[in-house]
């Protein structure tokens, strides 16, 4: 079943529209990704440092560019948002991006900063942002995957040992001054967010994965008192912690639990003819927490037709036809719903109304 063409200042203002609603602010790089002008791993790479310039890899023709830019300037003067001036950043980083600068372009590095705020924001939120972006990340630590040499000292690292780069120039940890830290595994986020917050310096530790081609991260590097200071802080209200993250659990499930009948009962509207059941599972499937399924997504929870008709023909695709025997088989991924696309539309055709 091919999707409805849907021009791209629709799906710009559709986007802002709930990245408004959720955020209470929204970027160009937000309306940018939404027409698939940018993509999202190239802001990540971009926010990390490893590319210089976020206009280098802007995809599609220049005509695109500023039809989405044009799109995205009358929603927000339209809507009578307030603008900001803030770095182009990746909301689900903790820090701020390495680079302050988008494009060697003033006019077009201006566009990239452009924010909507809305008015409902308080203050004091704004001003937290503002501190978010404006805050220069930590440094990063990369245990290195291969031998290498500080270029300073000239000392030998071994595979598993650590080095930060200054440059194109690798240093180790005792020329870079960050050997007095100490390494802190991921795994425990209320003590990682303390010693960060105690330690007044401390560098985050990545690996390069062979297999997913792309640096993970393993933990941080911070000051040894910091360290001490957390894990005292964290066993003592160790018992406090568990007991609010039950609660949050219980109530997540609740909340789950509503969103998947809600769902239900709006998937019985849009199609009369699906068993009451089955549109029970399709709501349970497609929002469970954690999933990336279009249920979890802004317009999924707001219970959107375009959003559940989506979640309802990717259910049909799976159960109703041999698509995943098709996929088993090695039958590319486009060419194996082309095959199906017939078996879809009949199943759907007999569950609308």
């Amino acid at each position: 079943m091919s999707r409805p063409y849907v021009d791209p200042a629709v799906r710009i203002t559709s986007a802002a529209d709930e990245v408004l609603a959720e955020r209470g602010y929204v970027g160009m790089v937000d309306a940018l990704m939404a027409v698939r002008v940018l993509d999202p791993a190239h802001l990540r790479a971009w926010h990390s440092g490893r590319m210089q310039y976020l206009d280098e890899m802007l995809q599609g023709s220049p005509a695109k560019f500023e039809q989405s830019v044009r799109a995205f300037r009358q929603w927000g003067e339209q809507r009578g948002l307030r603008r900001e001036d803030l770095p182009p950043h990746d909301a689900s980083a903790s820090f701020a991006p390495k680079s302050q600068t988008a494009s060697q372009i003033p006019e077009l590095d201006k566009l990239f900063r452009l924010h909507f705020v809305s008015p409902e924001m308080p203050e004091k939120k704004l001003e937290k942002l503002r501190e978010k972006v404006g805050t220069p990340p930590p440094p990063t630590v990369f245990s290195i995957v291969r031998e290498s040499k500080c270029s300073q000292c000239k000392k030998e690292l071994w595979r598993g040992e650590m080095l930060t780069m200054r440059g194109q120039e690798p240093w180790c940890l005792e020329c870079a001054d960050l050997d007095h830290l100490v390494f802190l595994g991921s795994g425990d986020t209320c003590v990682t967010r303390r010693a960060t917050k105690y330690s007044s310096l401390w560098a985050v530790v990545v690996r390069f994965s062979r297999t997913r081609k792309r640096y993970e991260r393993q933990g941080v590097l911070v000051q040894p008192e910091a360290l001490e200071k957390a894990e005292e802080e964290c066993l003592a209200d160790a018992d406090l912690r568990a007991a609010q993250q039950a609660r949050a659990a219980e109530r997540r499930e609740a909340e789950d639990s509503e969103l998947a009948v809600q769902m239900a009962e709006k998937i019985r509207e849009l199609f009369p003819g699906v068993p009451a059941q089955e549109a029970s599972r399709i709501a349970a499937h497609t929002a469970e927490r954690g999933s990336g399924r279009v249920g979890r997504s802004a317009a999924g929870r707001a219970l959107d037709d375009e959003a559940l008709r989506l979640a309802v023909g990717a259910w049909v695709r799976h159960h109703h036809t041999n698509y995943d025997d098709l996929l088993m088989r090695g039958v590319e991924r486009d060419d194996a719903r082309s095959r199906v696309r017939d078996k879809m539309e009949e199943v759907l055709e007999r569950w609308r109304p």
